[in-house]
């Protein structure tokens, strides 16, 4: 399917910033540089670790606690951005 695309095989460049515009270019390398993420990216990335826990998790008491902060961050999540409803993510 993506066979036929320029640059195939070629590894990408991940250090381009030409559509950075340029009075924030330096902005965003400081941030790059501080391993700093976006707010959306920082909440998937807590929404799959409390998924982890919750699959790892024995007690039913610790279970649903889990499953609390986990709806409560993804309710964060989908409130947080406009977004088409088939790509939000559901609640446990």
């Amino acid at each position: 399917m993506f066979d036929n695309l320029p640059g195939k095989g070629n590894p990408l460049n991940l250090d381009d910033d030409s559509t950075i515009p340029e009075d924030l270019r330096l902005t965003f390398k400081v941030l790059q540089n501080a391993h700093c993420l976006p707010v959306e990216m920082e909440l998937r990335k807590e929404i799959f670790n409390l998924r982890q826990l919750l699959n790892a998790a024995i007690e039913p008491e610790s279970r649903r606690e889990l499953r609390r902060q986990l709806n409560l961050l993804i309710l964060d999540f989908n409130a947080g951005r406009n977004r088409p409803p088939m790509l939000e993510l559901p609640q446990i």
